[in-house]
């Protein structure tokens, strides 16, 4: 394969950090951009050790050139509790850090990926959630800095690619989990597993009925790179995740059984505009990448829990 110089944005992060250590096993040189507002140093202690990656400290909201081959725009906090944290800090991470990728791929003929989410189906009134729904989106609400904001970012990419014909990927991510997810960001695998290790009550949000599909990272990082790699007729938007649906009642049983916890479930009032139901159609992924998950939620649980164990 022949090497390419590849920027990762918000490399630091959960995801990008695995993105980073794959890229580079592909033999590629890889620039890890990260401001680590939510990203983390020791996501990426292991890979500063390779001559082929580079750490850059910056803020993708301004704006930066150099030479590269393809673009990972990965950059935004991801969580709940870290994107409501500065509202207006993360519309701008995803429109501004949106337009500055962009920018750099028009400038140097870069193929470019946005990492956008399953939020910009909002409180899904279809279900699954093909790509061609439109959603159900609160523009006003306490998590609508992220959910409009990526849909923004989606927007400005289908923009470029009419007027500038760039080569763009659109992922729609369902919720990922395992290795290198923050202690305290707020997640609910991270959540249930740190309070289970501890012995401590786990919160369980509204009545515990309410689903999400969880994907294994090493799953998710697979269908990112086949997207990449995919023909430039494939734009996107495709979904990447697990269409496994649990609830959050099945998850929390899970998490004590593999645990051995004597944690007892506390319930606490839902928050606003969180969805009732996430379950991804992945037909897109599969018919036009040949994706699929591979690793089932126990199996990536027991995988989670080890990490979390090692770091606590």
């Amino acid at each position: 394969m022949v090497k390419k110089t590849v920027l990762v944005t918000g490399g630091a992060g959960f995801v990008g950090s695995h993105l980073c250590k794959a890229l580079l096993e592909r033999g590629n040189h890889v620039v890890c951009i990260d401001n680590f507002i939510s990203g983390r140093l020791t996501n990426i202690e292991p890979l500063k050790k390779n001559p082929e990656f580079d750490l850059l400290i910056h803020d993708v909201t301004e704006p930066y050139n150099f030479y590269v081959d393809e673009i990972f725009n990965l950059a935004c906090p991801a969580s709940p509790i870290f994107y409501q944290r500065d509202p207006i800090a993360t519309y701008k991470t995803t429109v501004l850090g949106a337009i500055n990728a962009l920018d750099l791929a028009l400038r140097w003929n870069a193929k470019i990926f946005q990492a956008s989410t399953s939020e910009v189906y909002g409180d899904a009134l279809v279900h699954p959630q093909p790509e061609s729904y439109w959603g159900n989106v609160n523009p006003h609400g306490v998590r609508s800095c992220y959910d409009e904001g990526k849909r923004g970012a989606e927007s400005l990419f289908f923009d470029y690619f009419r007027k500038h014909k760039i080569r763009i990927k659109v992922a729609r991510i369902f919720n990922t989990y395992g290795p290198n997810m923050n202690v305290d960001d707020g997640r609910v695998v991270s959540n249930f597993i740190i309070q289970a290790l501890q012995n401590r009550d786990i919160t369980v949000y509204g009545d515990g009925k309410q689903t999400r599909s969880f994907c294994y990272v090493d799953d998710l990082i697979r269908g990112m790179l086949a997207l990449m790699d995919s023909d430039d007729s494939v734009t996107g938007p495709v979904n990447l995740g697990n269409p496994g649906e649990f609830t959050m009642l099945e998850l929390a049983d899970k998490v004590l059984a593999q645990t051995k916890s004597k944690s007892k479930l506390v319930f606490m009032p839902l928050p606003g505009d969180d969805p009732r139901v996430r379950r991804p159609d992945i037909t897109l992924a599969e018919t036009l990448l040949g994706w699929k998950p591979e690793i089932p939620l126990d199996e990536g649980l027991r995988r989670t829990i080890e990490y979390f164990k090692g770091i606590l």
